[in-house]
């Protein structure tokens, strides 16, 4: 029997991802909506990109509605000196500012952010006259020196370096002023941009936050970003730390999909006591393995293959593969319409022909990794690690480079090779593919792992138990004899009963 539907109403929050694109978050939040089928969703996502046409995914009918909002472009620089600032706006970049750039002034920053959330949502919005630049650089003048030996000194931030950073600033935060729809709960799955939105729509409405730390980051910057001055890098990578930060402050509770994203949560801030980790989980029915292939030998690696999604150490790896076992074949399977051509691109710059096969999105799950005997994990440096889930759901040993958690999500069920060599990566496949019953028992290992593990029953059960917790309306008010010692409170809802239960 399905269980009484639910009259809450949750805001699912994510930036440029779902309904309207599909890689592998995408599909994690379709499992989760379609799975909480008692709450009704409002689908919400903030690109930066050109607006979707249509959705990506057919919508479930417990979702009232879906929208895609731009952020805009910034006016001509006439335009934003026309009209005269707020009272309140030049402090608030100050704070932002001075709290971004001070290693202790993660209040500071967020205060500032709250400031400008409230103008953010003015008509018209003051955020294009903002003066990032001018307090960027009194900022930056006001840090302390570095300590010799201890910390590289800070790189010089000139003028035109801060007007950079501040138009790139200014667009980032067009996300406070995007409008977060009427819910009991907001669900915020995903980078910077959702998060300034979800944030924003927190202060405004004091709606409960949820957040999802799904992403792996690693220390590399982001496409595009390689042709800007270090200052500017700086200013990017402490300016998302930062949101990060704030993120955590504001969230009722913390959703990290492993101890790695847990540690770094904790690390930027988060209370332990906020935190419930919810690793990934797949459907067993969409992955149900297959018997591997007798020949050639094969490899599957998944992934957008676009610049910044792991293909070129893949193909710098798989190029030692085929010198070492002649006839072997690569399967890149997911790969985006958008990135086709860069794909064939980089295909034809490896010289490997017809050894290198395209399998573009939409894939069946059932064959995305049974085409192959090993799946090569390599993922971009923000990839969620829900690839790696299916391949060992579809019961094939993975040779993991070491990004993220995927040492601890494959446990002794894989083999996992330091990220960055291709030629550690193409031994691991190598070993593999010629010792066919250590890689079928690995195979059989990891399936078993992901049954145990990472299901998706489990993912849907405990994100039912947390919004039931958060989006629940407040108890009616009672009439109570005043005493003179107040019963206890309980300061955080009862989400954590689920930990003490075993699947």
């Amino acid at each position: 029997m399905n269980p009484t539907p639910s009259r809450e109403r949750i805001c699912l929050l994510t930036g440029g991802g779902y309904p309207y694109r599909r890689d592998a978050l995408g599909g994690w939040c379709r499992t989760l909506v379609e799975g909480l089928h008692r709450f009704h969703f409002e689908l919400l996502t903030v690109t930066d990109r050109e607006l979707p046409s249509a959705p990506a995914y057919p919508l479930p009918a417990n979702v009232g509605s879906a929208r895609a909002i731009a952020l805009g472009r910034e006016p001509a620089r006439f335009e934003r000196r026309r009209a005269q600032l707020p009272d309140g706006a030049v402090d608030a970049v100050a704070e932002l500012c001075h709290g971004l750039l001070d290693d202790a002034g993660a209040d500071r920053f967020a205060g500032g952010l709250r400031w400008i959330a409230d103008l953010a949502g003015n008509r018209p919005s003051p955020l294009s006259r903002l003066p990032l630049a001018d307090k960027l650089l009194d900022a930056w003048r006001g840090r302390p020196e570095a300590v010799p030996g201890q910390e590289p000194p800070a790189p010089k931030l000139s003028v035109r370096d801060a007007r950079t950073a501040a138009t790139l600033l200014r667009h980032a935060l067009r996300a406070l002023a995007v409008p977060v729809p009427e819910a009991a709960l907001v669900h915020c799955v995903g980078g910077t941009t959702a998060l300034l939105a979800a944030l924003s729509g927190r202060w405004r409405s004091g709606t409960p936050l949820l957040l999802t730390e799904a992403r792996a980051p690693v220390t590399r910057q982001r496409p595009g970003e390689e042709r800007l001055s270090p200052a500017v890098r700086l200013i990017l990578r402490r300016f998302r730390a930062a949101v990060a930060h704030a993120g955590y402050a504001e969230a009722q509770l913390i959703a990290p999909l492993s101890a790695y994203h847990h540690d770094r949560a904790l690390a930027r801030g988060a209370q332990p006591a906020r935190l419930v980790p919810v690793p990934a989980g797949v459907d067993p029915q969409e992955y149900p393995g297959a018997a591997e292939p007798d020949a050639p030998p094969t490899v599957v690696w998944a992934g957008s293959g676009g610049p910044d999604s792991g293909l070129t150490l893949v193909l710098d790896a798989f190029t030692e593969v085929a010198a070492a076992l002649p006839g072997a074949v690569l399967h890149l399977v997911g790969v985006t319409a958008k990135h086709e051509e860069h794909c064939a691109d980089r295909i034809e710059l490896t010289g490997l022909g017809r050894a290198v096969r395209l399998h573009p999105l939409p894939a069946d799950p059932r064959e995305r990794f049974t085409v192959g005997q090993v799946v090569a994990h390599v993922p971009g440096p923000s990839d969620p690690p829900y690839r790696l889930a299916e391949a060992m759901m579809s019961g094939r040993p993975v040779v993991a480079v070491d990004i993220g958690p995927a040492g601890e999500t494959l446990g002794d069920t894989g083999v996992v090779v330091p990220a960055g060599d291709p030629s550690e990566l193409a031994a691991a496949i190598v070993g593999l593919l010629r010792e066919t019953p250590r890689r079928r028992a690995l195979g059989d290992a990891a399936r078993q792992r992901a049954l145990d593990h990472f299901t998706v029953n489990r993912v849907v059960r405990v994100y039912s138990a947390l919004y039931t917790d958060l989006a629940a309306p407040p108890p009616a008010p009672a009439f109570e004899l005043a005493l003179a010692v107040p019963a206890p409170r309980t300061p955080m809802p009862a989400t954590l009963r689920w930990l003490t239960r075993e699947d």
